[in-house]
Formats: structure tokens, sequence, C-alpha cells
């Protein structure tokens, strides 16, 4: 696969097959991603892999934990700036109401939105997660490190023929992850990523969401 091959047909997958991920898979792309961009080499990524029991022990925390009577969790971090101004308001607002037109939820089903958006906390049924985590005392260019270092598993993952959905929601409940995954106080909980082969005939499998014009967003210089 070409590269730009599996930058096509990368997409954030919201339905998975229940097939499981070969383990040996899933090792070659963590071990080949980890040569991402890394300023300074600091390479400051930390990775936990969930699969079978321990996936499903996983779930079974989270849910217990996301019960109505649960206490609340301080998130890690905003997901969103507040306040978010056009036109960075208007994507994601448009990715939302493609996705659920694509679903048949109407605006004004509520009830329906956040039984949805609960799939998040269930992986979408992915039969892999893994969690990306960073130490406390790394800053912004770090995070960009991050970044990096997971496009570079989505696109290793595409090769693999596997999909993938990037999760910054599972910042929301870092006290669960940390418990679970024995991570010390020092460790910041970065997102989740649900890992696994795409379900072609559910509905929200059909989503692509658009990119802005590069006229919005990219100037040359001298060329």
């Amino acid at each position: 696969m070409r590269v730009s091959q599996a930058v096509q047909s990368r997409l954030s997958v919201r339905a998975f097959l229940p097939d499981p991920v070969p383990a040996d898979a899933i090792r070659r792309v963590l071990d080949q991603a980890a040569r991402a961009p890394s300023g300074g080499n600091l390479q400051p990524w930390f990775v936990d892999v969930l699969a079978g029991p321990a996936l499903e022990s996983f779930r079974a925390a989270v849910r217990r934990d996301m019960a109505p009577d649960a206490p609340p969790q301080q998130a890690e971090y905003a997901v969103y700036p507040p306040n978010l101004a056009s036109p960075w308001r208007d994507r994601r607002f448009e990715v939302g109401e493609d996705m659920y037109a694509l679903l048949g939820i109407g605006r004004d089903d509520k009830p329906a939105r956040r039984r949805w958006f609960a799939n998040n906390f269930d992986f979408f049924g992915a039969p892999l997660a893994l969690f990306c985590t960073v130490d406390r005392s790394m800053g912004p260019p770090q995070w960009s490190d991050l970044g990096m270092f997971l496009q570079t598993v989505m696109l290793l993952l595409r090769e693999e023929g596997l999909d993938s959905c990037p999760q910054e929601c599972w910042a929301m409940v870092p006290d669960t992850i940390r418990r679970e995954l024995a991570l010390p106080p020092s460790r910041m909980v970065f997102c989740g990523m649900a890992v696994g082969y795409r379900d072609p005939a559910h509905p929200v499998n059909a989503l692509v969401s658009t990119r802005a014009p590069h006229d919005e967003w990219l100037r040359f210089h001298g060329l």
C-alpha cells in the first residue's frame, strides 16, 4: 500500500467487526511507529494495549465508573477550546450533523444522541484498544510528538488492513484508566484508540468528513 492510499483510506471508524486483531500485527505496527519524528528524540509516548479478557475487564470497570450514581472525574484537559469560534466551530458542527444524519438520529433526539456517544466508552465494539499517555512534565511540543506517533500508528494499521478511531474522549475518565492500568500519578492520559476491522455494513462507517479547501489555510511564498 502506498502512503497516499493509507492516508485516503484512513477513517475514524465507529463500528467494528468482532474479529480479533492478530497480536503480531499490532506489535509490528507499534514497533515501526516508534520511528515517528520526535523533537530531541525524547520519544515521550507510553502505550498500553488491551485485548481479550483484559479489555472486557476494562470495559466492565468503565461501565461501573460511568454509572449515574458514580462520582464524576476531573478531565485531564479540555478536548476543545472554550467558546470555539468560526470556522472551527462550523467544521465540528458539520461533521456531527453528517454523522447523526447517517444514523437517522435527529437534532432534537437528545437521548438517542447520548446513547450513541456512550459507544465511545465501549471503543465502538473494537476487539483491541490502546491508550497513549505522557509524563506530566512534558509540554505542547511533546504533545505534537504524540500526534505524529499516533498518525504513524494509524497509517501502518491501514497497511495491515486494520482500522482505528483515535479518541480524546478518554481524557474525561482518567481516574479509571490510571487505576485499571496501574499508571503512576505522574502520567497524563492523552487519548485512547479503538483498533480492529471496520464493519462495512454499518451506516456510520460511510461518514467521510469534509476538508476545508486549501485556499482557507494554505499560502505559498516564493513558489
